[in-house]
């Protein structure tokens, strides 16, 4: 069975992304065609990229890191959702996702966004770096306004539109996953 971790990257004591990971996992946990697991940045408190060698050569000096590794390293594909930061992701989330290269590769990856202006840019932004990873960034993408989705800006509240886009892009992202795995066969042998 595939499994999809659903990253969400925003540590923020007031963050909105709660809800929406939660919304996300609870839509996504109704599937028969993936387990589906929350993966909150709270739980790995990754101090800013401390490891001494590159996340390319995979040896990792400490703990945290090799604690993250391993959870990445169990999934087929993300969900990532993303708040919107002076036009980018969150500092928090890229740099989780700097720990790690191969732990990424031939990985499906979805994005959901929120933000004033939907969180459009940070997702375009994650879609250059899950390139830089070898992973497959799918087309579909959730994007929430804090205008229109979220009541006073801070309570989420879904429109069944959303439900919808949110179900095609679950969809993408496990084909997608499906189909990247002789890739991630190949390279766990070549190691």
């Amino acid at each position: 069975m595939i499994r999809i971790g659903i990253i969400l990257g925003s540590t923020r004591p007031s963050r909105n992304g709660e809800q929406v990971a939660k919304w996300v996992y609870d839509v996504a946990s109704r599937r028969s065609d993936a387990e589906v697991e929350l993966i909150d940045l709270r739980d790995y408190p990754l101090p800013h990229l401390d490891e001494p060698l590159s996340p390319f050569l995979g040896q990792y000096q400490n703990e945290h890191t090799g604690q993250w590794a391993d959870k990445i390293a169990s999934f087929d594909g993300f969900l990532m959702v993303t708040p919107e930061y002076n036009h980018s992701t969150s500092g928090v989330l890229k740099n989780a996702i700097d720990y790690l290269y191969a732990e990424w590769n031939n990985k499906a990856a979805g994005f959901v966004s929120y933000g004033l202006e939907s969180g459009v840019r940070a997702a375009e932004h994650l879609r250059l770096v899950c390139g830089a990873l070898q992973m497959a960034a799918v087309s579909q993408q959730v994007m929430l306004s804090l205008r229109t989705e979220f009541e006073n800006f801070t309570i989420f509240k879904p429109g069944d539109h959303d439900v919808a886009t949110l179900d095609t892009l679950l969809d993408q992202v496990v084909a997608w996953s499906t189909a990247l795995a002789p890739l991630r066969t190949a390279s766990r042998a070549a190691a």
